[in-house]
């Protein structure tokens, strides 16, 4: 069956893979598509990052060819007998196949005062716009349903700088994806980012201030929440009153009744994602819409696929906590109609805000289904095992990473649920195409394109069938960040667009931008914050402090060696009096001082810059601290000064930006106090000179250094460190540390001391040249800020209210005590 006319009504994303899934499959005939908004299909699973700074054209999906866009345009009614689709405006459109892909609209809940000004619901961009231009006005703003979409909302209101309360019904958050527990542990991090969270309560009104606009929500039991903006978003109702119109059968409940091929009771007439009632169930996510509209498009074309039903699962990261629901968790654990048959596992960790439980059969060896919450690791591993017998022990599979399992993987198993992909699919793809890399199974497979939560279990398929996988940066760039290195530094590249212009492709993303950012910075390209790298930076180097836990940032000043006056050591406790900042010493030798606001920063660094100090570089990707000893100068054992070596060191490689943070120390004598075989390069004095040790981390495997060159001079052991740290931000590939980057070479040690200490590739004078335009280069960024008006701009939570403080925050200059916390592993219990 090829049908001339195919007539497609609504165009979200159903429809646009629908138009695509027919297009590819030879489709001859014309083809219509008529949406409501004035805007083609764009990605609504990230709409969020529209209001982080994402333009309409990032979410946008690329044009179909051969279309007819009838945009702005809402069909009223359907002819059946004419088959003919009538608009608002009362054009008419012939059809030999239509495709109902109305989608859904949120639900408002029968709310006195839900139809004031300012009030919203949160589903389409111009629903963001009017949420943004409100926020200007605003201070504070509440989210009605705790569920995946009311979190997001929330999310963006607390973006816009607003105080934001979220009230549901239900009594944890999130009741459809976790359990009690799982709720509990993502009701603590919501709260602890400042958050306001109301559960097991409803809404009695929306009551309107002097303005007529909603000033305030009103709780059952009287208790009032002051909000100027009021965001509804307690789920969603099926759009099915065109199949009402034209007598198609709709559900009881609602949604437009299909069969397995998506067809309605009208053969000639189909229905695809969130108004299609299939199976007795409307789906609200993406990945089934997409299977339904390509078991559509297959049945339009002739074909006999169908749609028998859809994975669930869910992995996301909403306000930074990783959530994740995968198999069946919906089990009533007691009380009448409890579910028999069922074993679960449960970890908790209170302290780090984890919470993971995996639903067994009663025998365990089945797996029934998970959820996690804090840590979202096992879930790329676990999920293709959802009703099959369990690849390891229950309680080793909490613990599980994206490679953590070693099982084979039926080939009937999905891998990606967006797009209903399956493991025999992929390796199939890889052998019949010769496919060497991620990009290349999403583009043959679509697997890994939608959420990309299945991209760890794409690679390990690489590996086990045989591929050596790419060293590829992203999808944007064929190249890896050592590549980019010497093509930036041989090319003179300056900008992000001109590498990503003359050497990538597409606009980059959250993985390459902040490499390139690197890169540029590394080679001295200026303020971190200087016009287009601004743009690029992540989320601490953006304000040049650390976010914490709580939505506030942590001030580090330097202080190289760990040596200080008394002086400094004063306005270190003035800052953090009149700011009312916890300080805390570091590991480093640094005072720590947290709780800082956004529009506080540049007021704190004023005084620690006026007094002497500078940025200690907490926040990046960059040197972190030189530790020391007190050496010889004190200690009756010393016998080299650490201290003064410690600060020449620490002066000498501030502000280098590398692959990931480097941290260093100088220990005067073998005794070791300044644990310098832990660090990234480590130096112990002797009787003759240094002892100098590389590539030694913390971390989840931790490794001692190396040595790497013994009893050297001090002008030896710094040109040699010179020539390491180059060598090192040259080669690593994105976000490794120097252990991993040294037991990654070939020859290892070997080879780093044949290149940095006999010059077998010739380059020492070249790395010795970067390290000096580096030393020469160097300027501390917060004084720069502080100097530069455009660049302070950046600093306020609130858009609105620059200078009004967050009364959502609290803060603590002294930590209470702590008490002894148990972490419970429930191995097999009801």
């Amino acid at each position: 069956m090829n049908p001339n006319r195919l007539v497609v009504v609504g165009y979200g994303p159903s429809a646009h893979r629908l138009v695509e899934a027919v297009r590819a499959g030879g489709f001859e005939g014309g083809i219509t598509v008529f949406g409501e908004e004035p805007r083609p299909a764009y990605d609504r699973v990230a709409l969020t990052s529209y209001l982080a700074g994402k333009s309409v054209e990032d979410l946008t999906y690329p044009a179909p060819g051969g279309v007819t866009l009838r945009l702005g345009s809402r069909v009223a009614r359907v002819d059946r007998e004419s088959r003919t689709v009538i608009t608002a405006s009362g054009d008419a459109e012939p059809y030999d196949t239509l495709v109902l892909a109305t989608g859904s609209a949120p639900f408002v809940p029968p709310v006195p005062g839900k139809e004031l000004p300012g009030c919203f619901v949160y589903r389409t961009i111009e629903d963001l716009d009017s949420i943004r231009e409100a926020s200007r006005s605003a201070s504070a703003g509440v989210v009605i349903g705790g569920g995946l979409l009311g979190l997001e909302a929330a999310d963006a209101l607390r973006g816009l700088g607003l105080e934001t309360h979220v009230v549901e019904m239900s009594p944890w958050l999130m009741p459809r994806q976790v359990d009690e527990g799982g709720g509990a542990v993502l009701r603590n991090h919501l709260e602890a980012l400042g958050l306001i969270v109301h559960v097991g309560s409803g809404v009695r009104a929306v009551e309107a201030g002097p303005d007529g606009r909603a000033a305030r929500l009103v709780k059952p039991d009287g208790e009032v929440i002051e909000a100027q903006i009021v965001v509804f978003s307690a789920g969603i109702r099926p759009r099915d009153e065109l199949a009402r119109q034209c007598g198609l059968a709709v559900g009881e409940r609602g949604g437009i009744a299909v069969d397995s091929g998506m067809r309605t009771s009208d053969p000639d007439i189909y229905a695809i994602g969130e108004c299609a009632l299939a199976g007795g169930m409307v789906y609200g996510l993406v990945g089934p819409a997409f299977a339904q509209a390509e078991v559509a498009a297959d049945r339009i074309m002739g074909g006999s696929a169908a749609f028998e039903g859809a994975d669930l699962s869910t992995k996301l990261k909403l306000l930074g906590v990783e959530v994740a629901q995968f198999g069946e968790t919906q089990f009533r654990r007691t009380g009448p109609g409890q579910t028999p048959g069922v074993l679960d596992v449960t970890y908790m960790d209170p302290v780090a805000g984890v919470y993971k439980k995996l639903f067994v059969s009663d025998d365990a060896k089945t797996l029934l289904g998970g959820i996690c919450v804090g840590d979202a690791a096992p879930y790329g591993t676990l999920r293709p095992f959802v009703g099959r017998a369990l690849p390891g022990s229950p309680s080793d599979l909490l613990f599980a990473g994206a490679g953590g399992v070693q099982a084979d993987l039926p080939d009937d198993a999905q891998v990606c649920s967006c797009n209903n992909v399956t493991h025999g699919r992929i390796r199939t793809a890889i052998a019949d195409h010769g496919l060497t890399g991620v990009q290349g199974v999403k583009d043959c497979t679509r697997a890994g394109t939608t959420c990309g939560s299945c991209v760890p279990m794409i690679q390990r398929i690489l590996v086990t069938s045989g591929v050596e996988v790419g060293k590829a940066l992203c999808e944007h760039f064929a190249h890896s960040r050592a590549e980019l290195f010497d093509i930036v530094r041989v090319r003179g590249i300056t900008t992000f667009s001109q590498l990503i212009a003359e050497h990538g492709t597409g606009r980059g993303c959250d993985v390459c931008k902040p490499v390139a950012a690197s890169i540029l910075a590394s080679l001295g390209n200026g303020h971190i914050l200087e016009g287009e790298q601004a743009a690029l930076q992540d989320t601490n180097d953006h304000f040049l402090a650390n976010i914490q836990n709580n939505g506030t940032y942590s001030v580090v000043p330097r202080i190289p060696g760990g040596e200080i006056t008394p002086d400094k050591l004063i306005v270190i406790g003035e800052v953090a009096r009149d700011f009312g900042l916890y300080t805390k010493i570091t590991g480093g030798q640094r005072i720590d001082l947290l709780g800082a606001r956004v529009e506080q920063l540049p007021q704190i660094w004023k005084k620690l810059v006026d007094a002497g100090f500078e940025s200690g570089h907490a926040y990046g990707k960059a040197l972190r601290t030189v530790k020391s000893c007190v050496g010889s100068t004190w200690c009756r054992y010393g016998v080299q000064d650490s201290v003064g070596l410690a600060i020449e060191l620490e002066l000498r490689y501030r502000g280098l930006r590398s692959p990931h943070k480097l941290k260093a120390a100088v220990s005067g004598c073998a005794r070791e106090c300044a644990e310098a075989r832990s660090k990234d390069f480590g130096i112990i004095a002797t009787e003759r000179g240094w002892n100098l040790y590389v590539a030694g981390n913390g971390g989840f495997t931790p490794r001692h250094a190396d040595l790497l060159a013994a009893d050297v001079p001090t002008d030896v052991l710094v040109r040699t460190i010179d020539r390491f740290l180059m060598f090192y931000i040259r080669t690593a590939d994105r976000l490794q540390r120097t252990a991993a980057w040294l037991e990654s070479l070939d020859g290892g040690l070997g080879y780093v001391r044949e290149v940095i200490m006999e010059d077998s590739l010739g380059i020492c004078a070249d790395l010795d040249a970067q390290m000096d335009r580096h030393v020469q280069s160097y300027f501390d960024e917060w004084r720069a800020t502080l100097e530069d008006p455009e660049k302070l701009r950046r600093f306020v939570s609130f858009v609105n209210a620059p200078g009004t403080p967050d009364p959502s925050i609290s803060f603590e200059t002294e930590r209470d005590q702590i008490k002894p916390v148990l972490i419970p592993l429930e191995a097999v219990s009801r």
